[in-house]
């Protein structure tokens, strides 16, 4: 079976071939970004948020060609450096002090948001059955790590708020992916047994983490190695988390996970051993190339929004719109639940006093924010724009454009419904949590 954007059999020369087909619909859109970034940064909107709308009526210009996304490309070439420079930028102390908030969200409330969704859609929506709900609520049950840091930044949240929200969302893709992957099963009518899932579930993040151990002690060495190099270290330091991922990938475990902790540790190794001017000049380096690769992802993102629109009924496109309108509402509500339920947790530990330092907690205030913070995006699109076009006995997938359209409609009501109003919830509530 097919894992979303991880078991195709990447074929570099068809990417690059189309690549270089659309190059100058891709340079034309490129500099719209950065025209649309840099406006947004005077008019003080959230960038994302601004690119998704450009991004939209662009789709719909008539001259406009279509631009189908691949699941390879968005996995390979945006994930593992957006992921990695997150990981990188994280405060290593902050993220082993909140581990106990970061995975209760990163494991426990994705498959919980999968179960919640899949009841919503499978009584709602006319036609969904069990399988092809818990599919829908697999794609929409994690928050996405280049959403949060995208339109959170800049805001002046606390350190330990941003250092919640980016490590839940560095974590929660590993999850969803294999929530995912086992409802797909589900539906090709292959036995789940809950011992196999949750074994697999282990090996894929046990291997994540070897993988990404080991590829940084690797890079650690190479790094050593050319220290006098400035150009080389830097390079060594874009190539690897590519490297990784696909390493990971290949050997079936979470290439998300191994990213994740190579960034964290390279970040702590920059901060003891290198150079001042490698600091410097990495830094510049790696600014531009998020900038590019995060705006861009935004634009695509709005562009995809009118090819699927194009592929559904008209008498069904409204209804479908108020699905997906009550689908991000109850997974705003879950993680609502889970959040404060979380904070009372903590707060009950620690008066207990069980071992949770008084760094880990955090007030009502707080948790209204990390909830309203937690967006869909990047990973969500890519999952369902990777669901197979048939099944394995050659059946077209059920329902297939109709779960495309809903995820890409929650994606895009997750990010400029909460993305709009961010901004104005983080005045509003962070006041004393600072």
């Amino acid at each position: 079976m097919k894992r979303p954007g991880h078991s195709f059999c990447f074929n570099l020369s068809a990417v690059i071939k189309k690549l270089m087909e659309n190059y100058k619909v891709i340079l034309l859109l490129m500099a719209l970004m950065i025209g649309a970034s840099g406006i947004a940064a005077k008019t003080k909107l959230p960038a994302p948020v601004l690119l998704l709308i450009l991004g939209i009526t662009i789709g719909f210009a008539p001259a406009m060609p279509a631009i189908e996304l691949n699941p390879e490309i968005i996995m390979l070439i945006f994930l593992p450096p957006l992921l990695y420079d997150a990981a990188f930028n994280i405060s290593f102390k902050e993220f082993k002090t909140n581990i106990n908030t970061i995975s209760t969200l990163a494991v426990g409330l994705v498959f919980i948001t999968t179960a919640g969704i899949a009841v919503i859609a499978h009584y709602l929506i006319p036609g969904m059955s069990w399988p092809l709900a818990f599919v829908l609520g697999a794609i929409l049950s994690a928050t996405d790590a280049v959403a949060a840091i995208g339109i959170t930044k800049g805001l002046g949240l606390p350190h330990n708020t941003i250092t919640i929200l980016e490590g839940e969302s560095l974590v929660n893709d590993a999850s969803a992916l294999i929530a995912y992957r086992f409802a797909v099963a589900a539906l090709t009518g292959i036995a789940f047994v809950w011992w196999q899932a949750s074994l697999q579930f282990l090996l894929a993040l046990g291997g994540g983490l070897f993988i990404g151990f080991f590829m940084n002690k690797l890079l650690g060495f190479m790094v050593r190695f050319f220290r006098t190099n400035d150009m080389a270290v830097i390079s060594l330091m874009l190539l690897m988390p590519f490297v990784t991922y696909l390493l990971a990938e290949h050997f079936k475990v979470s290439g998300v996970i191994a990213v994740v902790i190579l960034g964290l540790g390279m970040s702590r190794l920059s901060r003891e051993r290198f150079p001042q001017n490698i600091k410097d000049q990495s830094r510049h380096f790696w600014d531009v190339i998020i900038f590019l690769l995060n705006g861009f992802i935004f634009l695509l993102i709005g562009l995809e929004f009118p090819l699927v629109l194009k592929k559904m009924p008209p008498t069904q496109v409204w209804p479908y719109i108020g699905y997906a309108a009550v689908i991000a509402l109850a997974a705003l509500g879950i993680r609502l639940i889970r959040v404060y339920l979380q904070q009372f947790n903590l707060q009950r530990a620690f008066n207990g006093r069980r071992p949770i330092s008084r760094e880990a907690l955090f007030d009502s205030r707080t948790s209204f924010i990390i909830t309203w913070s937690g967006m869909r995006g990047i990973v969500s699109l890519a999952i369902a724009i990777g669901l197979p076009a048939t099944l394995k006995s050659g059946e077209p997938f059920p329902m297939r454009n109709e779960i495309i359209f809903l995820s890409i409609a929650v994606v895009l009501i997750s990010l400029l419904g909460q993305g709009l109003t961010l901004p104005w919830v983080a005045r509003k509530f962070s006041k004393t949590t600072r």
